[in-house]
């Protein structure tokens, strides 16, 4: 998701995606504490960067 959706987005919208992409992050990092790989490693580091492109734009308004 690139800056200029997220901005697009309404503010209710945001916090939604945010807790979507939440839950996603906390399945990932449970899947591999239980020692079995993720079907997509770079998904983490993808939710990651749209969080914080997503707390971002909460803090610039």
């Amino acid at each position: 998701m690139r800056y200029k959706e997220i901005m697009q987005l309404s503010e209710e919208d945001r916090k939604m995606k945010e807790q979507e992409l939440k839950k996603e992050l906390m399945k990932l990092y449970a899947q591999i504490a239980t020692g079995a790989s993720p079907e997509n490693s770079g998904r983490i580091a993808q939710i990651r960067k749209i969080l914080a492109r997503i707390q971002t734009t909460r803090k610039q308004k």
